[in-house]
């Protein structure tokens, strides 16, 4: 598809993003890219850490001390 990325192609890559969004936004930009990635995978696997908490208290109810 996008045929072979050789080193200098993305380098300019890189420097484009830099002019894009500036240095100083990189690590903001990368800390939400991970997060989206990591949500998305979460919504493919179909566990949802509220549904796994919801059905831990349906077999396990609490119980009094």
């Amino acid at each position: 598809m996008f045929g072979s990325l050789g080193p200098q192609e993305l380098l300019i890559i890189l420097l484009i993003v830099i002019i894009i969004f500036g240095a100083k936004k990189l690590p903001d930009l990368g800390k939400s890219l991970g997060e989206g990635i990591k949500n998305f995978k979460g919504s493919i696997s179909g566990k949802d850490k509220d549904q796994d908490k919801k059905d831990e208290t349906k077999t396990n109810p609490p119980t009094k001390d």
